[in-house]
Protein backbone atom coordinates (compact mmCIF):
# COMPACT_ATOMS: atom_id res chain seq x y z
CA UNK A 1 0.00 0.00 0.00
CA UNK A 2 1.07 3.42 -1.08
CA UNK A 3 0.23 6.68 0.89
CA UNK A 4 -0.56 9.51 -1.06
CA UNK A 5 2.16 11.81 0.63
CA UNK A 6 4.38 9.33 -0.91
CA UNK A 7 3.72 10.43 -3.94
CA UNK A 8 5.25 14.07 -3.74
CA UNK A 9 8.21 15.01 -4.95
CA UNK A 10 8.80 17.66 -2.76
CA UNK A 11 8.71 14.37 0.39
CA UNK A 12 10.86 12.21 -2.05
CA UNK A 13 13.32 14.92 -2.41
CA UNK A 14 13.35 15.38 1.34
CA UNK A 15 13.76 11.95 2.26
CA UNK A 16 16.82 12.22 -0.19
CA UNK A 17 18.19 15.21 1.63
CA UNK A 18 17.68 12.67 5.23
CA UNK A 19 19.75 10.39 3.76
CA UNK A 20 22.47 12.84 2.28
CA UNK A 21 22.55 14.35 5.89
CA UNK A 22 23.10 11.10 7.11
CA UNK A 23 25.99 10.30 5.29
CA UNK A 24 27.95 13.68 5.96
CA UNK A 25 27.07 13.50 10.07
CA UNK A 26 29.25 10.43 10.27
CA UNK A 27 32.17 12.25 10.03
CA UNK A 28 31.75 14.89 12.06
CA UNK A 29 33.63 15.06 15.37
CA UNK A 30 32.75 12.12 17.98
CA UNK A 31 31.64 15.51 20.67
CA UNK A 32 29.17 16.89 17.76
CA UNK A 33 27.54 13.58 17.85
CA UNK A 34 24.82 14.92 20.41
CA UNK A 35 25.09 18.25 19.67
CA UNK A 36 25.00 19.96 16.34
CA UNK A 37 24.35 16.04 14.96
CA UNK A 38 21.26 15.45 16.89
CA UNK A 39 19.95 18.60 15.94
CA UNK A 40 20.35 18.25 12.33
CA UNK A 41 19.04 15.15 12.45
CA UNK A 42 15.77 15.93 14.17
CA UNK A 43 15.50 18.88 11.89
CA UNK A 44 16.11 17.72 8.90
CA UNK A 45 13.27 14.33 10.21
CA UNK A 46 10.98 16.96 10.49
CA UNK A 47 10.63 18.21 6.82
CA UNK A 48 9.61 15.07 5.73
CA UNK A 49 7.16 14.19 8.31
CA UNK A 50 5.53 17.42 8.35
CA UNK A 51 5.44 17.13 4.60
CA UNK A 52 3.55 13.32 5.51
CA UNK A 53 1.47 14.85 7.77
CA UNK A 54 0.30 18.26 6.36
CA UNK A 55 -0.60 15.99 3.14
CA UNK A 56 -2.44 14.15 5.51
CA UNK A 57 -4.93 16.99 6.52
CA UNK A 58 -8.17 17.98 4.93
CA UNK A 59 -8.23 21.40 4.84
CA UNK A 60 -6.03 23.61 3.09
CA UNK A 61 -5.04 25.94 5.36
CA UNK A 62 -4.13 23.19 7.41
CA UNK A 63 -1.74 21.36 4.85
CA UNK A 64 -0.15 25.23 4.32
CA UNK A 65 0.49 25.04 8.42
CA UNK A 66 2.46 21.80 7.95
CA UNK A 67 3.92 22.60 4.89
CA UNK A 68 5.05 26.07 6.47
CA UNK A 69 6.89 24.00 8.90
CA UNK A 70 8.48 21.35 7.24
CA UNK A 71 10.26 24.87 5.29
CA UNK A 72 10.81 26.21 8.88
CA UNK A 73 12.85 23.00 9.35
CA UNK A 74 14.44 22.91 6.41
CA UNK A 75 15.83 27.04 6.83
CA UNK A 76 17.07 25.35 10.03
CA UNK A 77 19.15 22.59 8.26
CA UNK A 78 20.24 25.13 5.61
CA UNK A 79 21.89 26.98 8.78
CA UNK A 80 23.19 24.24 10.57
CA UNK A 81 25.02 23.36 7.53
CA UNK A 82 26.45 26.97 7.14
CA UNK A 83 27.59 26.40 10.21
CA UNK A 84 29.03 22.87 9.63
CA UNK A 85 31.22 24.06 6.81
CA UNK A 86 32.55 27.45 8.41
CA UNK A 87 33.48 25.10 11.31
CA UNK A 88 35.03 22.92 8.68
CA UNK A 89 33.03 19.53 9.61
CA UNK A 90 32.28 19.41 6.01
CA UNK A 91 33.90 20.20 2.43
CA UNK A 92 33.13 23.14 0.27
CA UNK A 93 31.51 20.54 -2.28
CA UNK A 94 29.50 18.62 -0.15
CA UNK A 95 28.43 21.99 1.34
CA UNK A 96 27.33 22.64 -2.21
CA UNK A 97 25.38 19.70 -2.79
CA UNK A 98 23.57 19.75 -0.20
CA UNK A 99 22.53 23.46 -1.03
CA UNK A 100 21.43 22.39 -4.28
CA UNK A 101 19.16 19.10 -2.36
CA UNK A 102 17.86 22.11 0.16
CA UNK A 103 16.98 24.64 -3.23
CA UNK A 104 15.41 21.75 -4.82
CA UNK A 105 13.05 21.00 -1.97
CA UNK A 106 12.46 24.79 -1.10
CA UNK A 107 10.82 25.14 -4.43
CA UNK A 108 9.33 21.75 -4.12
CA UNK A 109 7.62 23.17 -0.93
CA UNK A 110 6.86 26.60 -2.11
CA UNK A 111 5.03 25.15 -5.32
CA UNK A 112 2.59 22.98 -2.91
CA UNK A 113 2.07 25.96 -0.65
CA UNK A 114 1.16 28.36 -3.34
CA UNK A 115 -1.00 25.52 -5.70
CA UNK A 116 -3.42 24.80 -2.10
CA UNK A 117 -3.54 28.92 -1.84
CA UNK A 118 -4.75 29.39 -5.25
CA UNK A 119 -7.38 26.87 -4.78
Amino acid sequence: MEYSFEKLIAWQESRTLVKEIYVILKDFPRFEQYALCDQIRRAVISISSNIAEGNAKQSHKEKIHFFEIAFGSLMEVCCQIILAKDLEYITPNKYEQIKIRIGKVNKLLSGLKTSLENK
